[in-house]
């Protein structure tokens, strides 16, 4: 008997989730076919990778405050419950959570079985006082609705034994929009203030903070707010790791059709600007960059139609959606002690199999001024060594290794370029390498065959013939 075993892919697998049509289980998904005595051992060993590949991030982002925000379309689509499980577990990994909801669908719907014509579409629009009625009535039914489905505590659930504290409150003071080119906006306003202190009073105690698209001014008056606005005025005010918009859009599209998994926010202001994108993704994505521009460390814009989606777009490399950063996370840097037991963790395997040869940690101690490596979002997954030859203008890149979850984007080619471009600042005229096993990769990026009598003089003399390694050498 065999087993059809499907596994959530990870980073870089088989699940491209750059497409922009949801998912089916095949996409989603790897599919492999064991036997019946293998299942068991196949399940677990892909358990205990999946468990260490998500790890870092557990590290990373606990006590970090995320402010999740959504529509009332979230709502509509019956997307509700699964959103709640996920921010449960994200909760219950000492990730601080901010909710924020919208309500337009429902306030259209209330405005409908009244009789009323007025419909509220994104953006600001004038609010009269039945308009508001309706409003208070579809976040007061939202919000009970939310603190319903994080009171779920049955058996055999994502969220047996779970016990959520959500808390509401007048946390948001409004002030009134005003009249804008002759229009008076009635009942609809913008967010004054923020009270901070009693919103990290509460996250900081574990609860999880649920805020309505409604303020209040001093004087007692409710006004109707953008609920984009005030997820991103929250997330400024928290300085906030992220702020994750759930859209009904995939994200930013390029133009061969994947999502932009990362903008800098420069380059994302460039887009709205030109105008081509999409008029919902513009939407969401000018709040994205307001937040990243003023402190927000990282915006994202998810799709809530993929189930999920926000575990998907924290805890995997790529995401499944559009991050903006003030700058790309992608990080080449000159390594650190700090980084001496994950470049340990890149070489271990390489070691084992005879890629290269056996370093201790005292070696890579000794030389790791002399180490690049490559870090995204705190996770370091490629590594590689320059030794410089003054004497002969040449000098040698060693140790370039990439995950093999990162492999295949271009990420060894950023660190040749990048070791090419030191090499060549220190006066090299020559940059060479050693290998048994690449030699097709370098023999592509424009280095030819060399021997021993090429290599300067310091290195022929520790050059190991037992290992018989090629040499390759490329001119700067």
């Amino acid at each position: 008997m065999h087993y059809k075993i499907y596994r959530l892919s990870t980073i870089h697998s088989t699940f491209h989730p750059r497409s922009t049509t949801q998912p089916t289980m095949p996409e989603s998904l790897e599919q492999e076919t064991v036997s019946a005595q293998e299942a068991p051992e196949f399940a677990a060993a892909q358990f205990v990778r999946w468990f260490r590949d998500v790890a870092p991030y557990v590290h990373a982002f606990r006590g970090k405050t995320f402010v999740v925000a959504f529509g009332g379309e979230l709502v509509q689509a019956n997307a509700l419950n699964d959103l709640v499980q996920d921010l449960s577990l994200l909760s219950a990994l000492g990730i601080r959570l901010v909710l924020v909801h919208g309500s337009r669908p429902q306030v259209n719907e209330q405005l409908r079985l009244k009789g009323f014509h007025a419909q509220f579409d994104r953006g600001r629009a004038p609010m009269d006082a039945d308009a508001l009625e309706c409003a208070k009535e579809a976040a007061g039914e939202i919000r009970l609705d939310i603190e319903a489905a994080f009171s779920q505590g049955l058996p055999n659930t994502p969220m047996s034994h779970a016990q959520i504290r959500v808390i509401s409150g007048n946390f948001v003071t409004a002030r009134p929009t005003g009249i804008i080119d002759g229009v008076d906006y009635g009942h609809t306003g913008t967010v004054r203030k923020i009270d901070i202190d009693a919103l990290r009073f509460a996250i900081e105690r574990g609860s999880i903070v649920l805020l309505s698209p409604l303020g209040f001014s001093p004087t007692g008056e409710a006004f109707n707010l953008a609920f984009e606005e005030l997820a991103t005025s929250v997330a400024t005010a928290l300085r906030a790791e992220k702020l994750i918009f759930l859209t009904e859009s995939p994200g930013v599209i390029n133009a061969d059709g994947t999502v932009a998994t990362e903008l800098a926010r420069l380059d994302a202001d460039a887009l709205l600007a030109s105008g081509t994108l999409p008029e919902d993704t513009a939407f969401y994505l000018q709040f994205a960059s307001r937040a990243v521009k003023r402190g927000v460390t990282r915006a994202h814009l998810i799709p809530f139609a993929m189930d999920g989606v926000v575990l998907l777009e924290i805890f995997t490399h790529d995401g499944v959606g559009t991050m903006v950063v003030e700058d790309t996370l992608d990080d080449l840097r000159p390594a650190t002690i700090d980084d001496v037991g994950a470049i340990l963790q890149l070489i271990e395997p390489l070691e084992a199999d005879g890629t290269l040869l056996p370093r201790g940690r005292a070696i890579i101690e000794r030389d790791v001024e002399n180490f690049t490596v490559l870090e995204h979002d705190g996770v370091i997954y490629g590594c590689a060594t320059l030794h410089d030859y003054p004497a002969d203008a040449m000098a040698e890149m060693g140790c370039l290794i990439v995950h093999s979850e990162w492999q295949g984007t271009g990420e060894g080619e950023m660190l040749l370029r990048h070791m090419e471009s030191r090499a060549r600042a220190l006066g090299a005229k020559r940059f060479f390498v050693l290998t048994t096993r690449t030699s097709h990769w370098f023999l592509k990026r424009g280095f030819v065959q060399g021997g021993v009598a090429d290599l300067p003089k310091e290195k022929q003399a520790h050059y190991n013939r037992s290992r018989n390694s090629l040499i390759f050498i490329k001119r700067l």
